[in-house]
């Protein structure tokens, strides 16, 4: 879960047991598909996180690691996660599954600023320590990990490793300032205020 402090929604870190999902280019259509980008609402968006490849064609479930690691809230992929599209229904789809952050190789540049638009890290670090933290969640699925914000590392176990977070998500999640929509109506007697001297939002009144 992530720590949040009391007085704001700074994100200052992130702990639980982890799913790693092997492979690169895991695009958005993988994450969640294009057919249900039609729902109204993003509520249900966690029943399809990873929709088609946790199914067979026959549509059972297979071992797909989100059917088999179900209490994860830490995300463990390789490079260029979230490319493809860029469709913000994929992060809110991990998010309402259960996934509160994410540690990888790279992520896809939009997918990342949409991550932290929810409030969810993206620590990134080498193939060799990723595929390390990977063994780790596998030989124990049970193990927690913590993603540190402001000191910029990962603990699995008793084990500590750095990671990098982007400079501009990083002071976003420690300022509490990620949630753009509560930011901006945080300031709404101020956008009022700034709305009441434009002219053509007030039929040109002063002009």
């Amino acid at each position: 879960m992530p720590a949040v402090s009391d007085d704001s929604k700074a994100v200052t870190s992130v702990s639980g047991p982890a799913v790693p999902v092997r492979g690169n280019d895991i695009d958005t259509d993988q994450i969640v598909p294009a057919r249900f980008l039609k729902e109204v609402t993003f509520d249900n968006m966690g029943e399809y996180a990873f929709y088609d490849v946790r199914r067979d064609d026959d549509g059972t479930l297979n071992d797909h690691p989100f059917n088999r690691y179900t209490n994860a809230s830490i995300l463990v992929v390789n490079q260029n996660f979230g490319c493809g599209s860029s469709r913000e229904h994929a992060p809110q789809a991990l998010m309402r599954w259960g996934i509160d952050g994410l540690i990888g190789e790279s992520f896809a540049e939009i997918f990342a600023g949409n991550c932290q638009a929810l409030g969810l890290p993206t620590a990134t670090v080498d193939h060799e320590t990723v595929e390390w933290i990977m063994e780790q969640v596998e030989a124990d699925p049970a193990l927690e990990l913590t993603i540190d914000v402001e000191a910029e590392t990962v603990t699995v176990g008793d084990e500590t490793v750095n990671v990098t977070i982007n400079d501009s998500q990083r002071e976003a999640l420690l300022q509490g300032i990620w949630d753009t929509t509560a930011l901006m109506k945080s300031y709404m007697d101020e956008v009022r205020q700034t709305a009441n001297e434009v002219p053509y939002l007030n039929d040109f009144a002063d002009c």
